[in-house]
């Protein structure tokens, strides 16, 4: 049985706030991107990726196109509806108004969905290792009027701490803010450490105050018929995670 278009989060969200995240079945692009790839960047097919795009858009019945960032792994929150069809560099954005989706590409890098318990605000970040040291969460959290304790949110598909492999200066940058992260590290080969996103992320999301943080244990590097991850492929397509209003 092939895989779903996409994946939907199991999280107490309220009536009206819809997130999905995609898979890599259901598209026409060819190896090594195949199928669903949505990114533009990668060197796939333009004319393929954007049939990709629309094919969402009809299978999901959107309200609109996503508003597509050129993601850099910084902090930057872009106001969804105010973004022109040029991409905008960012890596994160919220919307407030209804039929306004909001999007970020991964092939690894965690993707995370935020909304306010009204249902009145939505939020997608992009949230690679660099992201996260940054603050691009926090910086999500601090674009929603409603206070940190108002909010929820969900952690999507990463590569897992199985096979993360990371140098000592990623731990670095964790462990120097907050000796707290070092228990998301467990030592590997030499000065090398696994790394785990998600543990990191639900640290940093509990300690800005979010009232909430759920997620799923997908690995996208150990499940290579469902998901694209460039640290097991180099040259491959991204998923998109997608939220909205209804």
């Amino acid at each position: 049985m092939p895989e779903p278009l996409c994946i939907e989060p199991r999280w107490p969200a309220p009536a009206g706030v819809r997130a999905v995240v995609t898979t890599r079945s259901g598209g026409v692009s060819r190896p090594p991107f195949q199928e669903l790839n949505l990114a533009l960047h990668t060197g796939d097919d333009p004319q393929a990726v954007r049939e990709n795009r629309r094919h969402l858009v009809r299978a999901l019945g959107l309200p609109g196109e996503p508003v597509w960032l050129e993601q850099v792994h910084g902090t930057t929150v872009a106001e969804a509806a105010e973004v022109t069809p040029d991409a905008i560099r960012a890596d994160a954005a919220i919307a407030r108004r209804p039929g306004v989706v909001c999007a970020v590409l991964t092939a690894d890098c965690l993707p995370v969905c935020l909304c306010d318990r009204a249902g009145e605000e939505v939020a997608v970040a992009h949230a690679g290792w660099r992201g996260l040291a940054a603050g691009v969460l926090e910086a999500t959290v601090a674009a929603f009027t409603r206070p940190p304790e108002a909010l929820l949110a969900w952690l999507g598909p990463a590569i897992g701490p199985a096979a993360f492999e990371v140098g000592p200066e990623v731990r670095r940058a964790f462990v120097q803010q907050d000796p707290g992260m070092a228990c998301a590290f467990t030592p590997a080969r030499g000065d090398r450490w696994l790394a785990d996103l998600q543990a990191l992320a639900r640290a940093r999301l509990i300690a800005c105050g979010v009232g909430e943080v759920h997620g799923m244990t997908a690995c996208t590097h150990g499940e290579a018929g469902r998901f694209f991850s460039y640290r097991r492929d180099g040259r491959t397509g991204r998923m998109a995670t997608l939220i909205w209003r209804e």
